[in-house]
């Protein structure tokens, strides 16, 4: 492991990394800011991230939802977690343009929505309903080698926004008519992953839950991350 002493880390990003077990030991952080997957953080001796967590679900229950293994749960959460992103649709179509702008090498709005269609197409369709047919073209999937341009994926594409929007309705319709009729049993069997070699390998073994959870937590996710980015833009753009 890397060991920095006396460094200046001023402004420093670290984007896509693994620092579990990382240690900050008499460190200066002032106006840090932390996002992605953390647990068992320590801050001047206190085990914070079950505040971080309870302040989280405060802000947005959805995600006590999120967690549920009830079905009608689910229902709810696929519910509020499209409602949030037709208003948020609304809200570009009032700025046009702004769908396609991006700050801090974060992805645009589009692509955001890209990348859901292809989370639909990988975790649920194939995941949770066994489908081996050709992703979505228009899909944004993983940087990953052989995956990143494979299994009917064209990044050549430059969709519109309607494009885009009339792709994600379909596969909300899909999704929610299908969680209309999931029962417990059906979430907790084992996902009925085709055995091939096509995103996502690792997904094998895992429970139809678990694969809608993904579905779920990234349409969540990518949600606040959009939202983040088209406020930093309209915060621009008044400046």
């Amino acid at each position: 492991m890397a060991r920095y002493f006396d460094e200046d880390l001023r402004g420093a990003q670290f984007r896509e990394c693994d620092l579990t077990g990382a240690r900050l030991i008499g460190v200066v952080m002032q106006d840090a800011e932390i996002d992605g997957l953390v647990t068992n953080l320590v801050v001047n001796g206190v085990e914070v991230t079950g505040y971080v967590e309870a302040e989280l679900d405060r802000r947005h229950p959805v995600r006590v939802l999120l967690r549920s293994e009830d079905p009608a749960d689910l229902r709810e959460a696929s519910r509020q977690l499209h409602a949030g992103w037709a208003a948020t649709i609304e809200r570009m179509r009032r700025t046009p343009g702004i769908e396609r702008r991006s700050v801090n090498d974060e992805w645009s709005a589009v692509q955001t929505l890209r990348h859901l269609v292809f989370v639909h197409d990988s975790w649920f369709r194939r995941c949770c309903l066994g489908s081996t047919e050709l992703f979505t073209p228009m899909g944004i999937g993983t940087t990953v080698e052989p995956y990143r341009e494979a299994h009917g994926l064209d990044l050549s594409l430059d969709p519109t926004l309607d494009e885009i929007v009339g792709v994600r309705d379909a596969q909300i319709a899909e999704l929610e008519a299908w969680l209309d009729e999931v029962t417990a049993v059906q979430l907790a069997a084992r996902a009925p992953v085709p055995d091939d070699d096509v995103w996502p390998p690792y997904a094998r073994g895992r429970s139809v839950r678990q694969c809608l959870g993904t579905v779920l937590n990234e349409t969540f996710e990518h949600h606040g991350f959009c939202v983040r980015d088209l406020d930093l833009i309209e915060t621009q753009g008044a400046e």
